[in-house]
């Protein structure tokens, strides 16, 4: 596809039990205009492989599938993580827009993509739109009340993004026009970090509908971790936009203030 509105992000490593859902999701958009999908698996060991190209065998047109292989893994902080298959999905996309939804999550709403792509087209001062979500506890198999991420107004700018994350992947579409710096890489927090680089002193925009699930894994539930290691991972991240991004003189100052907070929880906690 070479003119595609929105490219799909979606990057899978053992997925099996999900992708079929999350990919049924995507296809299933009804659109006045063309999308594509590109598909990061990241070698799996438990057939998630197997199915992504059955499934782009299918949908030639609509599924560019991208195999990676675990030699390419970008560890941070000493641990394997999914971001050289996400930072090579995203230089992959050749949309106007970038929408993001992990192997494991998937969307509900067929009208999604046209909803959010018919309001950034008309409100050209938002960089972010972003909607509600589903919680689903893989090991309750209940449906939960979002209380991971922070309530927010309609519109927002980067003053509340600073603050740190308050959307859930599945729910993000971006304008594709940031530049991913080499630093990126280091970054924990990857997808705040995105949101960073991207919003460019824009607004962001937040639909009141449930329109996508987010899977909720003991492994992967951020509120799991110890605090030494969210308050590491947060501060690092932090760092990294505070010595590297330029910003607005007031979420600088928030920032600023946020790191020494972190900086001085940290040294508490290692004594």
């Amino acid at each position: 596809m070479n003119n595609p509105v929105v490219s799909v992000v979606v990057s899978s490593y053992n997925h099996c039990d999900y992708i079929g859902a999350c990919l049924d999701g995507i296809l299933m958009q009804e659109t006045s205009f063309p999308f594509e999908i590109i598909l990061g698996e990241d070698e799996s060991n438990d057939g998630t492989r197997e199915i992504c190209i059955k499934y782009a065998e299918k949908h030639p047109d609509t599924i560019r599938l991208f195999l990676r292989s675990r030699e390419d893994v970008i560890y941070i902080n000493g641990n394997p993580t999914g971001r050289f298959n996400f930072l090579e999905c995203l230089k992959a996309g050749k949309g106007k827009y970038i929408a993001l939804c992990e192997g494991d999550d998937y969307w509900t709403d067929p009208l999604k993509l046209q909803k959010q792509v018919d309001f950034m087209e008309a409100n050209l001062g938002f960089g972010i739109c972003f909607h509600k979500v589903k919680l689903f506890n893989e090991e309750t198999h209940e449906f939960l009340i979002d209380t991971i991420t922070r309530n927010v107004n309609e519109i927002t700018n980067i003053a509340e993004l600073v603050k740190g994350n308050f959307m859930h992947t599945p729910s993000v579409m971006l304008r594709n026009d940031f530049t991913i710096p080499a630093w990126f890489k280091e970054s924990p927090l990857g997808d705040w970090t995105l949101y960073m680089l991207a919003i460019k002193g824009r607004n962001i925009k937040k639909f009141d509908k449930e329109m996508a699930v987010y899977r909720q894994h003991n492994e992967s539930i951020w509120s799991k971790k110890s605090k030494e290691y969210r308050v590491s991972n947060t501060l690092k991240s932090f760092s990294l936009i505070y010595d590297n991004l330029l910003l607005p003189k007031d979420p600088t100052s928030l920032l600023r203030e946020k790191i020494k907070y972190l900086t001085k929880v940290i040294n508490q906690l290692s004594k």
